[in-house]
């Protein structure tokens, strides 16, 4: 999967470079996502975030509007994401949230949620999105083993 990666912190980079693998095209920037470096997502499906940047419907749509189809955010809240609107776009969205918190947990995760994504498969228990899909969802275990 093509994904650009906003609020990328330096301790950040090599773990996500490691969980990754050189599966999947990412790209890793240190700014917010707003109006200003959203040209970064254009040909990404996949935007991942932070808790930092704020993702309300003006973003969303936009960001629709660039071909972003999932977003990924390196945090169990969700708060900063304007769910209802990425719904209706029908814009996937998925958390991190897994018992190990840690920088390197979080980076596997987002990675396992790429993973599961591009085999069409759903992401389980991080899945944040508000409409039902026909996707079955998995286990953590399985998830695990299958990522």
């Amino acid at each position: 999967m093509k994904a650009v990666a906003y609020n990328i912190k330096n301790f950040e980079k090599e773990l996500l470079a490691r969980a990754n693998g050189k599966v999947h095209d990412l790209t890793l920037i240190s700014n917010a996502l707003n109006f200003n470096t959203l040209h970064y997502a254009l040909g990404k499906e996949v935007v991942i975030v932070s808790e930092d940047d704020r993702l309300d419907a003006a973003i969303l749509d936009k960001m629709k509007a660039v071909g972003v189809q999932k977003i990924v955010t390196r945090s169990v809240a969700t708060d900063h994401i304007d769910l209802f609107r990425a719904a209706d776009l029908n814009i996937q969205v998925a958390n991190t949230p897994y018992e190990d918190g840690s920088p390197k947990g979080i980076a596997e995760q987002t990675i396992r949620n790429l993973n599961l994504w591009d085999k069409g498969r759903c992401v389980g228990a991080a899945c944040c999105c508000m409409k039902d899909c026909n996707v079955v969802p998995i286990d953590h275990k399985d998830e695990e083993r299958n990522a």
